[in-house]
């Protein structure tokens, strides 16, 4: 059963939002968040919500010398759980050199109200994440690396590398975004997937006071009999709108 749900379940979603606008608190403290309204909710591109919409939320309380902890939350459906909400804890330092960004972070990915039945497995688990930035106006070159010690499912050590392009194009302001990633889990087959390509292609378009709207491709070269004959794993279109305040 727990081949079943640990495809599904993984942590911060993938959609893209804006660069958000930040409140001042003064003493060189600023705070920001996001609400995100989707159609479906994917992390590296398999699906929290079986292949339906989630409300998300993020905030973030920063200081000027880098320093930053935050909050993420998002609704779940895990097969044969009864898990219904993520809640993950950040905790990072980000600084920017020139043109030149590089982010180093620890996550907890939380799911209050999860109780493991016989059989199943803690499905909570932390990560270490790298993510650098290079902007070349009008083109933004990313990259992010990730290691957990025990991932999701009790399934040991897993690494993700992923790189990407963000192009602000001269219409709209919108940005099209593409990405390329590769997961390594250590226990494939208590995780309930093999290791697996994912890539995606999506557009954001900013509106005005905050409202994003956007959409696109996501895709893993799972085929749905190594993902436990779920869906989750299938290349899918998402539609998604947000607001950053």
């Amino acid at each position: 059963m727990l081949r079943k749900i640990a495809a599904a379940a993984l942590g911060i979603g993938l959609l893209a939002s804006p660069a958000a606008a930040q409140v001042e608190l003064g003493s060189g403290f600023s705070a920001t968040g996001t609400v995100i309204g989707t159609t479906d909710y994917v992390f590296r591109n398999i699906s929290q919500t079986r292949s339906r919409p989630a409300i998300q939320g993020s905030v973030e309380l920063s200081h000027e010398i880098g320093l930053y902890v935050g909050a993420f939350a998002s609704n779940v459906t895990f097969p044969n759980t009864n898990a219904r909400q993520e809640v993950d804890g950040i905790v990072g330092y980000r600084r920017t050199i020139d043109s030149f960004t590089f982010d180093i972070s620890g996550v907890y990915y939380g799911y209050p109200g999860y109780t493991a039945q016989p059989g199943q497995y803690e499905i909570a688990f932390a990560e270490a994440i790298l993510k650098l930035k290079y902007e070349l106006d009008p083109v933004t070159f990313v990259g992010t690396a990730a290691w957990s010690p025990d991932y999701f499912g009790s399934s040991g050590n897993s690494v993700w590398l992923e790189a990407g392009i963000d192009w602000k194009t001269p219409v709209l302001d919108a940005v099209l975004s593409g990405r390329i990633g590769y997961q390594w889990i250590d226990n494939n087959a208590r995780f309930g997937a093999p290791d697996y390509l994912a890539y995606s292609i999506y557009l954001t378009v900013p509106i005005r006071y905050g409202f994003s709207v956007g959409g696109g491709f996501y895709g893993t070269d799972i085929s749905q009999s190594q993902c436990g004959g779920l869906k989750v794993c299938d290349n899918r279109f998402i539609a998604f709108a947000s607001w950053t305040f």
